[in-house]
């Protein structure tokens, strides 16, 4: 009788399976405008990380005009909606990240930030230069089509809008971390989570991942080099930090290229800060350098960062000076897990068919949602957002004046969440 049933079963899995895709198509082709009104509204009015009040009002209002839970100000100003299905199962997260940057826009969009905020003490333009405007919008509409929905939904979603991915502001904390330690992955507990990240170099209609590790982490450090003022005309009686820092900046690229074994994973090692001396004819009694340093495997990063201390701290002494290290550990790698993976590539490949999501190599960029990935088993992967036939190698980067993404690529972000929801709850 078995032998019997089971093509019975997987026939009517079929059935529903392909019922469901056609009710997300549809739901997602009527939201689709709205999408847009949402995401160009957030892009006009962005907010700095830890500051996002009126996003955050957007988002609960809507949520709870559709009938989800909210919980506001978790993480400072995050969102999170909780929506039950009609039967019992696992819970699921969704997460987007809503803060902007302190960056002046300078594309002419109709609907371009013209947003003036303070950033470190200083007056800065703000924009949504990375697309988590496009991620609000992309989740605020995949909350309601699953709450109309919700009577197909075997178990739990959980809706996590995210404040400071960027970072927070100097001395606060915020981002993931933050609203893991108030209990985002628990009450109920979160069980899988997914994210996606629009990007300005891959096409619309297009997603890109990477099993294992995929993004890498992000260490800042700060090198205080401590050296002795002198007049500018006498460096023999002073001990110059300005050069013993540039020293120190050719050495440390030397700890990629020539001492770590690339053949593991890609890491870098970037110095993007310099600050010291106040006047040409002045040498100073000091100079600091922060940046960053990048890797994809855990064990690499404690080695770099070893070498780093040893290598600053050497050459500093080397002149007499003495050279002061801190590290501040931004991110961890974003860790896909391999069997989520395995299981979730069908839910993507039908949305755009299984030719358009492509498995891709590391980034060496990093994002807050790796903390998720400690939690409970989790999936990050790439949504394209470049217009169609644009050449990649032109498109505006992330964090740039420039930025630029095309409101056409946030449908297949909403179909690919729901159907990932629907196939992984309602999985026998």
């Amino acid at each position: 009788m078995l032998v019997i049933l089971l093509p019975c079963i997987a026939i009517s899995q079929n059935d529903v399976a392909g019922k469901m895709k056609e009710k997300i198509n549809a739901a997602a082709d009527k939201i689709e405008t709205k999408c847009i009104s949402w995401r160009r509204d957030i892009h006009q009015n962005p907010e700095l990380g830890n500051n996002e009040v009126q996003t955050a009002k957007l988002i609960a209002n809507h949520l709870r005009t559709l009938g989800i839970e909210v919980k506001e100000k978790v993480g400072k100003t995050g969102v999170v909606g909780i929506l039950k299905g009609a039967k019992p199962g696992k819970c699921i997260a969704l997460r987007a990240d809503m803060d902007a940057l302190p960056i002046v826009e300078r594309d002419n969009l109709p609907f371009a930030s013209k947003v003036r905020s303070i950033y470190s003490g200083q007056e800065v333009g703000v924009m949504h230069a990375c697309g988590h405007d496009t991620h609000v919008a992309i989740l605020m509409s995949v909350a309601e089509i699953l709450f109309g929905m919700k009577n197909d939904i075997a178990g739990t979603v959980k809706f996590i809008f995210q404040p400071a991915e960027e970072g927070p502001p100097p001395g606060e904390e915020g981002g993931a971390p933050l609203m893991i330690k108030e209990g985002v992955m628990d009450n109920p507990k979160v069980d899988v989570i997914f994210g996606l990240h629009i990007e300005s170099d891959i096409e619309v209609g297009t997603i890109e991942y990477k099993s294992g590790a995929f993004m890498a982490s992000s260490d800042w450090f700060t090198i205080k080099v401590n050296g002795k003022g002198s007049h500018g005309s006498q460096p023999w009686k002073g001990i110059d930090p300005i050069v013993i820092s540039a020293q120190i900046i050719t050495g440390l690229q030397t700890i990629v290229s020539r001492q770590s074994d690339l053949t593991k994973a890609p890491a870098i090692v970037t110095v993007a800060k310099i600050e010291g001396g106040i006047r040409n004819n002045i040498i100073p009694e000091s100079c600091t350098l922060n940046g960053t340093i990048r890797t994809l495997d855990k064990g690499m990063q404690k080695d770099i960062e070893e070498k780093l201390r040893r290598m600053a701290t050497n050459t500093a002494e080397a002149s007499g000076a003495s050279a002061d290290i801190v590290f501040n550990p931004k991110t961890l790698v974003t860790y896909n897990d391999p069997e989520l993976v395995k299981k979730t590539l069908s839910s993507l490949q039908k949305v755009i068919g299984a030719e358009n999501v492509k498995e891709r190599e590391w980034v060496t960029g990093s994002e807050d949602f790796s903390f998720f990935g400690e939690k409970a088993p989790a999936f990050f992967f790439y949504l394209g957002g470049m217009p169609k036939g644009n050449d990649p190698k032109n498109a505006p980067a992330h964090h740039t004046a420039d930025f630029f993404v095309d409101d056409s690529g946030m449908k297949t972000g909403i179909k690919a969440f729901c159907n990932i929801v629907f196939d992984y709850l309602n999985r026998p």
